[in-house]
């Protein structure tokens, strides 16, 4: 196993109280402290990562009940499982880049946390370059990492079109504005792509670049939401060609908060729903439990059936004027052949 050296843990730090020391002075001294604070929170999670990884694979073993000592060791820690797994990812890439010769094994003490993080997760030629300037004792940010993989990405991304691609090269387009935009056409199907560098290659300008990085945006998030949309399982919707005709329309941005809105209104009902269920069926429990002898929580009960009914009534309060909403709910059967177009209705009402 690779061993790092750790830190230098020593913080000095100026006296708050001190009149002697600039307000300039006083907050680059805390900053060199906190860049220590940050080297040594690494090395403990690298090392952390690796405690867990060795706790996962013991259970890999075999035998039956295989994985719950690793799951009941997280518990006694008060460790989630993601966390678990991301400092072992932590620990994986560190000692990939530290066996592969990408870093020397003191280097990594001129990473911040962050900054380690962002190199793991870049393209190996990007972790080749930053691992250089650690290696020669440079002290890593994670800002400049994002640089570097942002002008290798706008450089090499096969997702451009050659007009942007050199254009990047000859520093005509600035990688910063390049790199959103090949995040974004990753997430698009092929043909959308194509769309897209057909309009590049036409316009290969900053001004087009943020336009049409803006498009692919609002294209990934309207055909993420849609998926989740259940009104748009209905009938035989044509979404992409609903797609583009907001895209002729340049209304796509309008689509994509629409269909987010609607997302999130149906898991609203959803949500609205299962309380609703749940409500009732503890306010009947409670009146069965109670009697003549109990008259104020009679009261109450009587009071939350304008919750728990069919009908429910909910307050909108002041800032609305005192009105109420007032909604219907009506299960439906699922072999109902023809369901009304609006099962859960609303209307708003005066105080």
């Amino acid at each position: 196993m690779t061993e790092l050296d750790p830190p230098d843990f020593r913080l000095d730090l100026p006296d708050p109280d001190s009149d002697s020391i600039s307000t300039m002075e006083f907050l680059a001294r805390l900053e060199e402290a906190w860049a220590v604070c940050d080297r040594f929170d690494l090395q403990t999670e690298i090392w952390r990562g690796r405690i867990l990884r060795a706790v996962r694979d013991r259970e890999k073993r075999g035998g039956e009940g295989r994985g719950t000592g690793f799951l009941q060791w997280l518990r006694e820690r008060e460790i989630s499982k993601t966390r678990a797994y991301t400092l072992i990812q932590l620990a994986e890439s560190a000692d990939s880049m530290l066996g592969e010769g990408v870093l020397e094994e003191t280097s990594v003490n001129n990473f911040s946390k962050r900054a380690f993080l962002e190199t793991a997760q870049a393209d190996p030629e990007v972790q080749l370059m930053i691992g250089e300037a650690a290696n020669e004792g440079q002290q890593i940010t994670r800002k400049q990492v994002r640089r570097l993989s942002d002008e290798f990405m706008a450089a090499t991304s096969p997702l451009l079109p050659e007009e942007i691609r050199q254009r990047t090269a000859e520093n005509l387009l600035p990688p910063r504005a390049v790199a959103p935009l090949v995040r974004e056409l990753a997430k698009l199907p092929e043909d959308q792509q194509d769309d897209l560098r057909r309009v590049l290659r036409d316009e290969p300008e900053l001004e087009r670049v943020k336009d049409v990085t803006s498009t692919a945006r609002w294209l990934s998030k309207a055909a993420e939401a849609s998926l989740a949309v259940r009104a748009f399982q209905q009938g035989e919707l044509d979404f992409e060609k609903a797609l583009q005709e907001a895209q002729r329309l340049d209304a796509l941005g309008l689509l994509a908060d629409a269909v987010g809105q609607a997302q999130a209104l149906e898991s609203a009902v959803l949500k609205l729903h299962t309380s609703w269920r749940r409500l009732g069926g503890l306010q009947e429990r409670l009146w069965l439990e109670s009697g003549s002898s109990t008259p104020h929580l009679r009261e109450l009960l009587t009071a939350l059936q304008s919750l728990s009914g069919a009908t429910l009534r909910v307050s909108l309060g002041e800032l609305a004027g005192g009105k109420r909403v007032r909604l219907q709910l009506v299960e439906e059967s699922p072999d109902q052949l023809e369901p009304p177009p609006l099962p859960v209705s609303a209307t708003a009402v005066g105080p």
